[in-house]
């Protein structure tokens, strides 16, 4: 006979903490914008983190090096500062805002000085 009382019940995955994540359409406008650069020859590789906090696209020239940019997704800061963030490969911010398509035109300046 099994004694229920000494049984622990499975945690409660509502006090869990959720991570931030990426949406479907985030992640096809940041895509969208990798497939264009690694077409020309520019980026390589990619990374994708989700934490706590902020979920972080990590772009690479090549596998084994530092991210050459790190676009971040930082609910946290939507009021402040803006939810989207670029890093340069130094940690330098280059791009900051609300809206994820125009932190993105940071790269289309890139992809016009590459197509001349």
């Amino acid at each position: 006979m099994v004694n229920h009382n000494l049984i622990a019940p499975f945690p409660s995955t509502s006090n869990a903490p959720k991570a931030v994540l990426f949406t479907r359409m985030e992640l096809t406008l940041i895509l969208n914008v990798y497939g264009r650069m690694v077409a020309a020859g520019n980026w390589r590789d990619y990374g994708i983190h989700s934490g706590r906090d902020r979920a972080v696209f990590s772009i690479f020239r090549r596998a084994s090096e530092m991210p050459l940019y790190r676009i971040i997704k930082s609910p946290a800061h939507a009021k402040r500062q803006g939810a989207w963030l670029i890093l340069g490969m130094d940690g330098q911010i280059l791009k900051r805002g609300q809206a994820l398509g125009l932190v993105l035109k940071l790269f289309e300046r890139q992809l016009l000085k590459l197509a001349n």
